[in-house]
């Protein structure tokens, strides 16, 4: 996703990564030859179409089985942003099962660098199951036998491939699941025949665009990821006003070889990336930032960071050491592409890097210390990192010239924060220019920053954009429209290139455009204290008397 070339030629390496992968999963261990399929698979989607018509229409108690399956259900990224979702499902209407294939986080791990928290377990309180199948992992077909028992209506792909070596290869092409679905994680197009839908929105993945897409979209309202920043409250919400300044050599009774920030105190300014203040400008007027991995960082978009550092006098760019062995290579292009104006010296003296932070609320705690404004990745968007910016008040500037999926993330959350201003529709230059307004025209920076902040701590209804009970009722009409056409039949098209998936367009109901209110969270909680509670006492009893 990270690389710069054609779209369309991305889609081919997504279409060969699809016809190879269920193959693939298949050779034998001597790596001489592939294992023969069994006859019964891939399953037929349309099998038991009969017997959902049946239940669904007749059966009071029927509920949309719906199964989540990754490798990721531990302290991941998708995890972090998405595991708020399984609190609002309506039990009524849905089932939600987990299939998860990795090991959980180990418990020194999570009682120290997580403090306590832990999302896996999260996940279990509030799922109908959650099976942990890692000793499948390895065996797609026994994988797709065992899904195929809990009778699932529709599975969501929460890996794409974005986890080589750790993701169940070849599982989706057995179509354990009459409908599938591509959700948060892979951000581009799977490549795949079997791969039914794919989870965005109207900005990221334009009509126009479809032809870079094997999926059907299922548009949703409000853009298409899910983020729970305003639901955890380990995450801090931003703050208008910066905390004074604070390192722990300042307190009297800590003493310390060097300064140690202090979270939640300090303008970016006077935080200066933690830099020493003999390195680079005295006075910082401006701390750009970007804490992506360095390989969504190609050339064009490191050169136009030089230039925005030029043309915004004593500026700072602010980076992530990830990874820390990659800094002596930027340091060294950056110097060598700037021979011709024989600042490299100068430009590297104003770049720091700030070190990784194992704790997800610390480091998006950074972000308000350490950042007045992110400048975006292309064509690879940050996702999980700019989710974490704009809950800290930092405003995004990002390219949106680019039609790869992953480059169009942010472009789509400027849009629904009411900040397009800040997309560069015409490229580079543009990201230029607005980058560099933003660091010299203080006025307009707060106001960008203020209104930013305002959509973060907005309640009554709480914004749209970081609603997840509103995300989930729109997720949910997504799933149910899916799972009615493919019992009408009237879930594809026949056109002169074969047959097609239909697109679904999620349009809000009166209840999802209401918002949600603080009593509604009150009731939500109250409600799923009372189902963990007889989850547990369910557990108790199976432990004590076993499986009835």
């Amino acid at each position: 996703l990270a690389y710069p070339i054609d779209s369309m030629l991305k889609r081919y390496v997504a279409e060969s990564f699809a016809e190879m992968d269920e193959k693939t999963a298949r050779i034998d261990p001597t790596g001489t030859k592939l294992v023969e399929l069994p006859p019964d698979l891939p399953y037929d989607p349309k099998e038991k179409i009969s017997d959902y018509i049946f239940q669904y229409r007749s059966l009071s108690h029927f509920k949309i089985r719906v199964a989540f399956v990754a490798c990721g259900f531990n302290s991941k990224a998708v995890l972090y942003l998405s595991h708020d979702m399984f609190r609002f499902f309506n039990r009524s209407k849905f089932e939600v099962h987990v299939f998860s294939l990795g090991a959980p986080d180990n418990d020194n791990f999570i009682n120290v660098a997580m403090r306590g928290v832990d999302w896996r377990q999260r996940v279990k309180d509030h799922v109908h199951t959650f099976h942990d199948v890692r000793h499948l992992k390895n065996s797609h077909i026994e994988l797709a036998r065992y899904i195929r028992a809990q009778d699932i209506h529709i599975l969501i792909e929460w890996d794409g491939y974005a986890r080589q070596g750790e993701r169940a290869q070849g599982l989706f092409a057995l179509r354990p699941a009459p409908i599938q679905v591509l959700h948060q994680e892979f951000l581009g197009t799977s490549g795949a025949q079997y791969v039914d839908y794919i989870v965005t929105d109207k900005m990221t993945s334009p009509m126009n665009l479809q032809h870079l897409y094997t999926e059907a979209f299922m548009y949703m309202p409000n853009h298409f990821f899910s983020k729970g920043h305003a639901m955890q409250a380990e995450v801090k919400s931003p703050t208008y006003d910066y905390g004074m300044r604070i390192t722990m050599t300042s307190i009297p009774q800590v003493q310390m070889p060097q300064q140690t920030h202090v979270l939640g105190t300090g303008t970016p300014q006077e935080n200066r990336c933690l830099s020493s203040e003999d390195v680079g400008p005295t006075d910082v007027s401006f701390v750009f930032c970007n804490f992506n991995k360095f390989l969504k960082n190609n050339p064009e978009t490191v050169q136009s960071w030089m230039n925005i550092l030029r043309s915004v006098p004593d500026s700072l760019l602010c980076l992530l050491e990830n990874p820390r062995e990659g800094i002596p290579n930027l340091r060294a292009y950056i110097h060598d592409m700037a021979r011709d104006r024989h600042d490299g010296d100068d430009l590297n003296s104003r770049i720091h890097f700030l070190p990784w932070e194992a704790n997800p609320f610390d480091h998006q705690m950074r972000n308000q210390d350490f950042c007045n404004l992110v400048l975006d990745s292309h064509p690879y968007n940050g996702h999980t990192t700019a989710q974490d910016a704009l809950y800290g008040g930092v405003p995004i500037v990002t390219r949106s010239d680019g039609d790869d999926m992953s480059s169009r993330v942010s472009t789509s959350a400027n849009i629904v924060l009411g900040l397009e201003d800040l997309n560069a529709y015409a490229g580079v230059e543009e990201y230029e220019r607005i980058a560099i307004k933003l660091g010299t025209d203080g006025d307009y920076y707060d106001k960008v920053r203020t209104k930013l902040i305002d959509s973060c701590v907005q309640k009554n209804p709480m914004h749209p954009y970081w609603d997840v009970p509103r995300y989930v009722r729109n997720f949910q009409s997504g799933l149910l429209i899916a799972w009615e056409r493919y019992l009408d039949g009237t879930d594809v098209v026949y056109g002169s290139s074969g047959v097609k998936k239909k697109h679904i367009e999620i349009i809000e109901d009166a209840t999802s455009r209401k918002g949600t209110y603080e009593d509604d969270l009150v009731r939500w909680n109250e409600m799923n204290e009372k189902m963990i509670q007889v989850k547990k006492s369910r557990e108790q009893q199976r432990g004590r008397y076993g499986e009835l």
